[in-house]
């Protein structure tokens, strides 16, 4: 039978609350697909909406474009974080307490903050900068609902990104005369990741779609190519919205008592440390 798109909303809505694990979407319906996937997140930011939460921008999901063709994506995917998985370091560092939840992992990403709306697909990443109020490095949390990691596009799209959490590090603020830089150290900047003090992995700017801000500039022409196909005039990136543009290493999973930590090289950002209770 095929996926009602709502009753699937509140399975996860269930899941996300309780901490269980349930079957993915691609495993009972091999039809499931994007346009169910993001009708399931919208019903499912529906009832986060509904419980009190409130939306604040968007993640991103497969911003490595080798990927698209093995995984039949014309684009990369996309789904809400809220006000209430958002967390603003403090000095470089921050605590974040783990929910009771399966396997979470954790993900470096460059945090946009939009000051202007992308109103406009095709962006270079100077044009898409110049929207831009600031940028940092964050650590996305991410959890799975389904067993084992299996995970299949449409079902990220529809678990709302896998997201349970951002912590935000200090903000760069920019302003015009800094951007022809900036497109260049987004391009080819590196990252370390350490847990505990030990180093762990080294990432790259462009792992994100060969730069973070041709990332976003990506996510802005997807939301508005979709919203114009399914008259939704609201499906566009606005001023003020964040967005964690994909991650920069892999994901590494995490518990309680860790404390990880982001060096970021070529790009002019505080590093970033958050303690895991």
């Amino acid at each position: 039978m095929p996926i009602d798109p709502v009753s699937l909303a509140q399975e996860l809505f269930d899941a996300y609350q309780s901490g269980a694990t349930i079957s993915a979407p691609s495993s009972r319906d091999a039809e499931f697909d994007m346009n169910a996937a993001y009708e399931t997140e919208a019903a499912f930011a529906a009832l986060r909406t509904a419980a009190g939460a409130k939306t604040c921008g968007i993640k991103v999901g497969y911003a490595n474009k080798a990927m698209w063709r093995v995984l039949k994506l014309e684009t990369l995917v996309w789904a809400h974080m809220y006000e209430d998985t958002v967390h603003y370091a403090h000095g470089g560092a921050a605590e974040y307490a783990l929910p009771a939840h399966r396997a979470p992992k954790i993900e470096p990403e460059i945090v946009f903050k939009l000051k202007e709306p992308i109103a406009t697909a095709g962006l270079d990443a100077a044009a898409v900068l110049a929207l831009v109020e600031w940028i940092a490095i964050g650590f996305e949390i991410i959890d799975c609902p389904f067993p084992d990691w299996q995970v299949k596009p449409t079902d990220f799209a529809a678990a709302f990104g896998l997201h349970l959490g951002l912590v935000v590090g200090e903000p760069l603020k920019i302003d015009a005369a800094m951007i022809p830089t900036l497109v260049e150290q987004l391009a080819s900047f590196k990252l370390k990741v350490s847990k505990n003090g030990e180093f762990v992995e080294e990432g790259a700017g462009k792992n994100s779609l060969r730069s973070p801000a041709l990332c976003l500039a990506e996510l802005g022409g997807a939301m508005l190519k979709r919203g114009n196909i399914f008259q939704n005039a609201n499906a566009g990136l606005a001023a003020g919205d964040l967005i964690s543009s994909g991650t920069l290493t892999a994901g590494h999973l995490i518990q309680s008592g860790e404390t990880w930590s982001v060096e970021v090289e070529g790009l002019p950002l505080a590093g970033l440390a958050v303690t895991l209770k």
